[in-house]
């Protein structure tokens, strides 16, 4: 059935059915100023919902026959797939979960390209310009609601993860469920699946029928961590710092499960956020968590964080282990003193604008060579900046790992160079060897280092 392929035509159900002319012309146009390859890959990614494969470079090379065209109908339009996996279809019929995943991707390539990109009115290098972006991006997304409590905890964690631990994800996503919690994730596999999975039980024994499971996600990481089914709202970004913006613009909690280098990332941007001297007092329910056998991944993570960002950082955390009651427990307090909190400055529940978030942390980085080999990996600059740039570090080993372009670059260029003080290569070196043997890095496979470290 995987390697199986389908040739459709596809209606769309409760999202984007109208475009122009020109948007269509856009989708359609393979140049390098179109929009086509962006709008074909992404779709891609979400036809592949199922298939448990971390390699973007692979998923395109499967697939290199698909295609998808708008196609203009007199009352709104269709998408033509030609080639497409079967995986997404019952019975000839596509899945309709991925029917709105599918047409998700079309809203925001098309509203990211005509309301942001193109809008002169916003400013992609100014902070606040790039903060109303993603705050656009999640509005159009029909994400935002006025009126709705703060209850949307991000559940960061590996895709590649144990079965233990996956089960273990699923409990805290239970009980968080239990509490009435919605959930937002990297919307893939692993420790992106399972607190919802785990919650929509939760939510069906209090009869909630208004789940929220939202999946953040950007192209460059979407081939390589398809939507999982329970996603009911999907939203692309333009690149992961908008996206890791979304994420603490949107959310009111956070859970960090085990995970390798994207995990890491996750970590060092939001300790570096909170870092900054203007976020100091806010409140901000951040857990890492994990079952017995996890214990000693939380003990590396926080040694590292301590010897390379100080004890400032390590109290901005909880670590509670194999417990998901008290997880759950300890989030409803502390989203109960976020709310507080936005009461008493009059900061919106939807949204958490008050957040400083400093320019190093929402410039896009594109992971080459050269850019990897220059980053600043020393404890002479302020430690948030540090945090910056770790964070970009990892940014660009996931790149290396299973990004298409990244994927690519190492085999042309050869590993990524990674340079800095002794002290902190040292721990660096220490940290992701123990991603290595751990299994943390691919799904499956012998894990092949895409990255060098040099010690200054």
């Amino acid at each position: 059935m995987k390697n199986q392929l389908v040739d459709a035509l596809i209606t769309p159900i409760g999202q984007l059915d109208v475009l122009s002319k020109y948007e269509v012309a856009k989708l359609l146009d393979h140049s390098q100023g179109g929009l086509y390859t962006l709008f074909r890959n992404c779709s891609l990614a979400v036809l592949n919902c199922g298939n448990e494969m971390d390699d973007g470079k692979k998923l395109l090379e499967r697939y290199q026959s698909f295609d998808i065209q708008v196609i203009q109908v007199e009352r709104g339009i269709k998408l033509q797939l030609t080639a497409a996996p079967a995986i997404a279809f019952v019975d000839g019929k596509m899945i309709r979960g991925i029917n709105e995943h599918l047409f998700a991707v079309l809203r925001d390539v098309i509203y990211t390209h005509e309301m942001i990109t193109g809008n002169p009115n916003i400013d992609m290098t100014d902070p606040e310009g790039i903060s109303s972006a993603v705050f656009h991006i999640l509005r159009n997304a029909g994400i935002l609601h006025a009126k709705t409590e703060p209850n949307m905890v991000v559940c960061w964690g590996g895709h590649s993860i144990s079965r233990h631990e996956y089960k273990y994800t699923k409990e805290v996503g239970y009980q968080l469920g239990l509490r009435g919690m919605d959930i937002c994730t990297g919307c893939g596999p692993g420790a992106m699946k399972g607190p919802m999975k785990g919650a929509t039980i939760g939510h069906a024994k209090q009869r909630i029928a208004t789940g929220h499971y939202l999946g953040i996600t950007e192209p460059g990481i979407i081939a390589a961590e398809s939507p999982n089914p329970i996603v009911n709202n999907l939203v692309i970004m333009p690149d992961i710092e908008k996206r890791l913006e979304a994420f603490v613009r949107a959310g009111h909690g956070f859970v960090v499960y085990p995970g390798g280098a994207g995990t890491a990332e996750e970590i060092l941007y939001i300790l570096g956020v909170l870092l900054h001297p203007d976020n100091r007092g806010m409140p901000f329910p951040l857990i890492f968590t994990g079952p017995a056998n996890a214990a000693d991944y939380f003990r590396a993570i926080d040694q590292f964080i301590g010897d390379i960002l100080g004890e400032e950082a390590q109290k901005l955390y909880r670590i509670i282990i194999d417990d998901p009651a008290s997880v759950a427990q300890a989030m409803a307090e502390g989203i109960q003193q976020v709310r507080d909190y936005r009461v008493q400055v009059g900061d919106a529940f939807y949204f958490n604008w008050r957040l400083k978030i400093d320019t190093e942390f929402q410039q896009e980085f594109k992971p080459t060579h050269e850019n990897m080999r220059d980053l600043q990996l020393h404890k002479d600059q302020e430690r948030h900046l540090l945090a910056a740039n770790l964070r970009r570090a990892f940014s660009g080993i996931v790149a290396g790992n299973v990004k298409d372009e990244g994927i690519r670059a190492i085999e042309q260029h050869g590993h990524f160079e990674i340079q800095g003080d002794a002290e902190i290569m040292e721990r660096l070196d220490a940290l992701l060897a123990s991603f290595v043997d751990q299994t943390r890095m691919k799904i499956a496979g012998t894990y092949e280092p895409c990255y060098q470290l040099v010690r200054q």
